[in-house]
């Protein structure tokens, strides 16, 4: 296993690299970091893979910058070409979570030539998440708190944290409070969606990203209690090269720590036969 660190100007991001063969870069959401694929690494490795668990901006050991507007998207894509490149190679699977998926849909937008696969994990596309109705405009009530400077940190910290432990259902609920605490985390990650959710989001039209030229895996667990089936399978509609839908019932929000052998294997059953013909 080796540590490294990638450079996107006077941001440092970490990035924990094991096993050997074509690279996976995985990027976790809120309120994670990348330990959050600490029980999928070991089985993306013996898969034959090259593993590669990114801190993202704000989050774990990676630069926090105090600026709200330093976590717009398009700075959050620019740190996954910095971090493709510190990997030496040209193409790399993008993995991702929650926020972190929303990151791999745009960086696969606007990186068509570095991204050779697209699996997101919980969001699908930007455009169907927004677009899906209120139904999730339902369930995502808690971004509207979270998008205002020091409201979403009264209300994560409330009655002992009781949203972490509670309503959102962690799995390592006194882990993520415990890191959240340290080095101002718990703006910092707060900060991606204070930077990328208007007030309007829900009523304006939705955004409009390049077509997606990838491959995409798309999964969805039953017991999400954020996101709705309907944002994830809508994607397809915004997917050139394919969309291959995978439901997962009887897990909730963090499939990655309550299903990751059965995340694993759907990855790796996507992912090879596109190896071989490459």
């Amino acid at each position: 296993m080796e540590n490294l660190t990638a450079h996107n100007g006077e941001i440092d991001l970490h990035v924990q690299v094991d096993g050997e063969g074509p690279t996976l870069l995985l990027l976790h959401g809120w309120p994670d970091t990348g330990a959050l694929w600490s029980e999928m690494v070991p089985d993306l490795v013996a898969g034959g893979y090259r593993v590669a668990a990114a801190d993202l901006r704000g989050c774990g050991l990676s630069s926090k910058p105090n600026e709200t507007s330093s976590y717009r998207m398009h700075h959050l894509v620019s740190d996954v070409r910095s971090i493709i490149e510190s990997l030496g190679v040209e193409r790399v699977t993008l993995i991702g979570h929650d926020w972190g998926a929303a990151l791999a849909w745009a960086a696969a937008a606007h990186l068509p030539d570095q991204v050779e696969n697209l699996i997101a994990l919980s969001v699908g596309h930007p455009t169907a998440f927004y677009g899906a109705g209120f139904a999730q405009q339902r369930r995502s009530w808690y971004m509207m708190v979270f998008s205002q400077d020091g409201l979403g940190e009264a209300f994560l910290r409330k009655n002992d944290y009781e949203v972490i432990r509670h309503w959102s259902g962690h799995p390592r609920a006194a882990d993520i409070i415990k890191e959240l605490e340290r080095d101002g985390q718990m703006s910092s990650h707060l900060r991606w969606y204070r930077a990328n959710v208007a007030m309007d989001a829900f009523v304006v039209d939705p955004p409009v990203l390049a077509s997606i030229t990838v491959p995409v895996l798309g999964i969805w667990s039953s017991g999400d209690f954020a996101l709705t089936e309907q944002q994830m399978t809508r994607s397809e509609d915004y997917c050139e090269n394919g969309f291959t839908y995978v439901r997962l019932d009887g897990f909730g929000h963090w499939m990655a720590l309550e299903a990751p052998h059965e995340v694993s294997k759907e990855i790796l059953n996507f992912l090879r036969p596109r190896d071989d013909d490459y």
